[in-house]
């Protein structure tokens, strides 16, 4: 323990941050649960020693993002990195039209991630293909957009909102709010300021070029902030430099399973391996006086364990 959600700062990768909380915290064993890029800030959610046994049932967990999408330029990274590559006139859209390029992108999706990304083909890094000028052909991968939702359209990304506010309907634009930092802009291009909620494995990157070509343009993220992922929100988050005393979560808190309480005998069985019979369906975690025992799948008649923790 513990698991402990970090505010990522700009321009660190996430392997940035897991190394310097293993130096602040003392030990090797850290992981992360979700990839933050470089240019994006936001939660970043750790697993610190035991809890590294977590990781395998929190990545699947979906996000929220603040999403700022620059039209009318797209770029080789797809985002605010650079450099752009291709360069076309923003015809006027109204917000009706966006909203509906934004709908027929919701739901289950096919989407071509990135050649700036981290996925391995043959052994390799894409993105380190990619900086050697080469490509690698990606295919595309089946991810779930749960809700896009268009907050605004403005000028240029400096004109956009950069300051929110927490409201019970999400991040809403506030000057008196928290300020966000961005990536220094490619550029004055039309921007339109996005709210999203998406399953696991979704390039947002790829989710602003796909837009782009929805709406007849070039076009690539000039911004993201992360604020959710799973039960871990920013505003619960803590700076890195806090990471050191940060208490966390516990393993139980971490995780959004239901809970089955289990008698001694069951807390056995799993612990060995077996299968005791359980009317429990779908993904539970079972605990015995307020300990983890085991995170298990339930077919109706009993329960097969995924993982099961010692005494």
């Amino acid at each position: 323990m513990p698991v402990i959600a970090v505010d990522k700062p700009l321009n660190l990768t996430s392997h940035d941050v897991v190394d310097r909380a293993r130096r602040a915290r003392r030990t090797k064993r850290v992981g992360h649960t979700g990839t933050l890029d470089p240019l994006a800030t936001g939660v970043l959610v750790l697993a610190v020693d035991a809890s590294t046994k977590l990781v395998q049932f929190m990545e699947s967990d979906s996000k929220d993002y603040l999403a700022w999408v620059a039209l009318g330029a797209s770029t080789v990274t797809l985002d605010a990195e650079g450099p752009i590559d291709a360069t076309a006139p923003v015809p006027e859209l109204d917000k009706g039209a966006i909203r509906s390029a934004l709908t027929a992108l919701n739901g289950p999706q096919q989407q071509v991630p990135p050649q700036y990304s981290a996925i391995q083909v043959g052994g390799q890094r894409a993105y380190a293909v990619a900086r050697a000028g080469g490509e690698i052909d990606l295919p595309a991968r089946s991810v779930m957009i749960h809700e896009l939702e268009l907050l605004g359209v403005y000028d240029s990304v400096q004109a956009a909102p950069k300051s929110f506010s927490l409201t019970p309907d999400g991040w809403i634009p506030n000057g008196a709010g928290r300020t966000f930092t961005l990536p220094e802009p490619l550029g004055e291009h039309s921007t339109l300021l996005l709210r999203a909620r998406v399953g696991s494995g979704t390039y947002l990157r790829s989710l602003a070029r796909d837009l782009g070509a929805a709406l007849g343009v070039p076009a690539h993220l000039a911004g993201l902030v992360r604020t959710r992922v799973g039960r871990h929100r920013l505003e619960d988050t803590v700076p890195l430099d806090e990471v050191a005393g940060a208490v966390g979560l516990g393993d139980l808190d971490a995780l959004e399973f239901p809970r089955i309480e289990a008698d001694p005998i069951t807390a056995l069985h799993l612990r060995q391996g077996k299968r005791p019979a359980h009317t429990a369906v779908g993904r539970h975690m079972v605990t015995l006086d307020g300990a983890l025992v085991a995170v298990v799948d339930g077919d109706g008649q009993t329960l097969k364990v995924v993982r099961a923790w010692a005494e």
